[in-house]
């Protein structure tokens, strides 16, 4: 399908011609319908999926160790951890004597969605840290004084002993809250099909809306790790909710865009903002040409192309003017192709482009792009 210009200057056609992965599961359509309504094209791939443990045997310790010891100060780290913990209170007969233990706690909400589900139980948080980092919360907590207190901290999803020790270490005595865990997705294939998509540059940004996805992601990808984050250190772009969740990336030295508060419409808004920046641009045989992921913009008009004659036109655009041989172009085919296929996928690329010159043969030396 043809895009033409003056659809492709309205919001609604920002990501067209982009591909993005998807690693959430519990909103992944919600993120999916947000990507879709700005025209990109979305691959849905589960890094993780929540359990909930309200029967679990250390949620129902960690609560009555908060009733027999009411926490100086909790920490709610995540809204579905803080309605989960209720809603698990509630089925064992406990839920109002936990309101009341913590409707007296210096109430600590690490983000707005933390922050609501306190609202909404009939609550109120004494402090809420800007950026949303842990590193905040304990540098706030440190800063008040936490010697001899007791600190009641909801896990998001996994234990943190780092920041549990950061507490422990400034003299507090921390209750972990385990309300649910991560587990692998059911069906696993998807996240594999995204780590092939990552790797081959065949996405042009991946979202991550949880920091276990980060790591779920890489441990898939086994002894492609290193290769799924070059791509994201270069050619693919990682999309984060929030600092937290771009912690694991940036300790890999990933580079990370977020946006300025951590919600899912600001996510896909600050994609929007980024992917067009890095689409390539030049001017070929009098006609503007603009490399965007998965499709060419030329004079104005996006024209998706498929995988092969993309890979061609790709790398012809990073030469401009430049001969390249069939044996070069083969390097940028999927492997197994051999000259022919090169031969085929310049064809396509002609006929996807409907432009003609922008291709052009030199005779028993290869193809370049005029300029």
């Amino acid at each position: 399908m043809i895009i033409p210009a003056a659809a492709l200057a309205e919001p609604a056609a920002s990501l067209s011609g982009f591909t993005v992965g998807v690693t959430a599961d519990r909103r992944r359509d919600e993120l999916a319908h947000l990507l879709e309504s700005r025209g990109a094209r979305v691959v849905l791939a589960p890094a993780l999926r929540i359990v909930p443990i309200a029967d679990d045997a250390e949620l129902r310790a960690a609560t009555r160790a908060c009733l027999d010891t009411p926490p100086d100060i909790v920490l709610v780290n995540t809204g579905i951890g803080m309605r989960g913990w209720l809603e698990a209170a509630e089925g064992w007969g406990l839920a109002e004597p936990l309101r009341a233990v913590l409707a007296q706690a210096y109430l600590v909400a690490r983000g707005p969605k933390a922050r609501a589900a306190v609202r909404a139980a009939g609550l109120h948080e004494q402090w809420s840290p800007e950026g949303e980092s842990y590193e905040e919360v304990a540098d706030h907590l440190r800063a008040r004084g936490l010697d001899g207190l007791t600190v009641a901290m909801q896990l998001h999803g996994e234990s943190q002993p780092e920041y549990t020790e950061a507490l422990e270490q400034a003299g507090a005595r921390v209750i972990e809250v385990p309300v649910y865990r991560w587990a692998a997705p059911t069906d696993p294939a998807p996240l594999h099909r995204l780590v092939d998509l990552i790797t081959a540059r065949l996405v042009d940004a991946v979202t991550f809306t949880a920091a276990p996805a980060v790591q779920a992601l890489l441990r898939t990808a086994g002894p492609s790790s290193d290769a799924v984050l070059a791509a994201l250190r270069g050619d693919v772009l990682a999309a984060c909710v929030g600092p937290v969740t771009a912690a694991p990336l940036r300790r890999h030295d990933v580079p990370v865009v977020t946006p300025t508060r951590a919600r899912l419409s600001s996510l896909v808004r600050t994609i929007a903002d980024e992917l067009p920046k890095r689409a390539l641009s030049l001017e070929v045989a009098g006609h503007a040409l603009i490399l965007r992921g998965h499709a060419a913009i030329v004079d104005g008009e996006l024209r998706p192309l498929a995988p092969a004659p993309m890979a061609v036109l790709r790398a012809l655009a990073a030469v401009p003017g430049r001969v390249l041989s069939r044996a070069a172009l083969l390097h940028a085919l999927p492997r197994g192709a051999d000259e022919h296929a090169v031969e085929m996928a310049v064809a396509r690329l002609r006929a996807g482009l409907s432009v003609p010159g922008v291709v052009q043969t030199v005779v028993k030396r290869g193809y370049r792009l005029p300029v």
